[in-house]
């Protein structure tokens, strides 16, 4: 089988499909040894085919005692999350934007009626302040990261 990226990516994607908590922990050097490379070159994998785009999340403690916990997205199989942060979000999000997003979370039952208000009091003009590029901008990352913790399998 191809080179030695790829044969990491597809044991890891298999160990992940058999994970029935939609998430795999595990430890960069005893899976390094088993590959018989370096630490970096398990980051490098992980960094360029294990990326939130490709809808994985990958969470990393270094160290003598750390883990890898790799996290399969659940908007990753029809694309949704990723249209969701480039067409409707991008690095902007107005005030009415997300809130019609926020309804439409909603209207799928992704989120509930007290969730959305709860986010809605956090993205409020009253909260961060009058619509600007810097509000504007904050608002567009903190609902990225919202979609990025409703889409996480291994909290459903």
């Amino acid at each position: 089988m191809g080179n030695l990226a790829d044969r990491i990516e597809v044991y890891l994607k298999r160990i992940l499909e058999q994970a029935a908590e939609g998430y795999v922990i595990l430890q960069r050097g005893v899976l390094a040894e088993e590959f018989s490379c370096a630490p970096s070159q398990i980051n490098y994998v992980l960094d360029t085919r294990f990326s939130v785009e490709r809808g994985y999340l990958v969470e990393s403690r270094r160290g003598g005692g750390g883990y890898l916990r790799i996290v399969r997205l659940g908007f990753h199989d029809d694309g949704d999350f990723q249209n969701i942060m480039k067409q409707l979000i991008g690095s902007q999000l107005g005030e009415s934007r997300a809130f019609n997003l926020l309804q439409r979370l909603v209207e799928d039952e992704i989120i509930t009626r007290r969730e959305e208000e709860i986010i809605r009091t956090v993205f409020h003009r009253d909260t961060l302040g009058p619509e600007s590029p810097t509000t504007n901008a904050l608002r567009a990352h903190m609902m990225k990261r919202i979609l990025l913790t409703l889409s996480r399998e291994d909290l459903h």
